[in-house]
């Protein structure tokens, strides 16, 4: 019996986002999964690990598995991690001959992370998509408007008169670092894991390193020494959303701002209605674009509370990942769609005379 997969909330049409919270669900998890155990099996053969014969077994039940998705759920229920009941399936799905070279010198937690990673790669890849249409709209904005004249506000209060141009630089700034920083950072994010038990690669009779550099070649990823409770390079990651996050609520502040019927420096080719209210036009991504902002900076906190891990693993901070994470990430993704439609429906009013 396969369990119904969860209906989307009705908030998830405002701060959610499809694209990415695909990287997050069971089937794009156990995907993930399945491609490290068949990379961990390639490099095992290529090193005389396993052989040949058990590799094509592997791959093969890697290609075509089918869950067994009640019992995957007991077992995380059971264990605080699903991979011993998928090992367990695999295994049966590989066959009593072979079932051995399956997850051969590996712990849960180098499939759980490397087959994360694998996802935060796509993720990845969908936000520096986004983050250039975004500062591509934003420059497009910036050549019509930019000549448009405004009155600076500082601490609430009008200031001098500037340029829509001197506006829309405090916005493409700060995006554009972003941008830098996360091509910078991404391959040490995108790396693999793998350490075994307890993280000294031993099970693997010598041969630990060379087994990760090939497996990491395989799955497209960065090799790296283990780093089962070094998880900075998670920490780091969702530094990266909020700093993203944030910048993405300032746009959003100073537009609701400068939307204001007593302001009118910019119009909204659309606006969210009211039913009480209906000459009102509310800029409705602007605000969501504050509320993602906060809410990642809230989350980070949390998801910095992960850290933490005592000794060489930990059940409760690495679960708390898996909490947090997803939540941070979608976040993202939603700003960041949200932003492009909010900046390509904006144009500046002038309000110096």
């Amino acid at each position: 019996m396969t369990m119904p997969a969860p209906s989307p909330t009705l908030l998830d049409s405002l701060t959610g986002d499809e694209e990415i919270g695909g990287f997050f669900t069971r089937e794009a998890e156990l995907f993930a999964m399945l491609q490290v155990e068949e990379a961990l099996a390639g490099a095992e053969a290529d090193v005389g690990l396993i052989d040949r014969e058990a590799l094509g077994a592997v791959a093969e039940a890697c290609r075509t598995f089918k869950p067994d998705w009640e019992r995957l759920a007991r077992g995380l229920a059971q264990d605080g991690v699903v991979v011993p009941e998928f090992v367990k399936q695999l295994r049966g799905a590989v066959g009593q001959t072979h079932a051995k070279a399956v997850h051969f010198g590996a712990t849960s937690q180098d499939v759980i992370d490397t087959a994360l990673v694998l996802r935060l790669k796509g993720a990845v890849q969908v936000y520096l998509r986004r983050l250039d249409g975004l500062l591509q709209a934003l420059h497009a904005l910036k050549a019509r408007d930019g000549a448009v004249r405004l009155m600076a506000h500082t601490r609430m209060q009008q200031a001098l008169p500037f340029t829509a141009a001197d506006k829309i630089d405090t916005w493409l700034q700060p995006l554009e670092r972003h941008r830098e920083a996360l091509a910078e950072f991404s391959p040490r994010l995108l790396a693999v894991q793998l350490g075994g038990p307890v993280g000294t690669r031993a099970e693997l009779k010598g041969h630990g390193d060379a087994v990760a550099d090939l497996m990491a070649e395989r799955l497209g990823l960065a090799y790296a020494p283990q780093w089962h409770s070094q998880r900075d390079r998670i920490g780091e990651f969702g530094s990266w959303i909020s700093l993203l996050s944030g910048t993405l609520g300032k746009i959003g502040q100073d537009v609701a701002l400068m939307a204001q019927n007593e302001v009118g420096e910019v119009r909204l080719a659309t606006g969210g209605g009211s039913s009480a209210m209906p000459h009102k036009s509310n800029p409705v991504p602007a605000e969501v674009l504050v509320t993602l902002a906060r809410f990642n900076a809230g989350l980070l906190g949390t998801l910095h509370q992960a850290l933490v891990h005592e000794n060489e693993r930990s059940g409760a901070a690495w679960t708390l990942e898996w909490l947090v994470l997803p939540q941070m990430a979608v976040s993202t993704g939603a700003g960041l769609r949200l932003a492009q439609d909010l900046v390509g429906k904006l144009t500046f009013q002038s309000s110096v005379t």
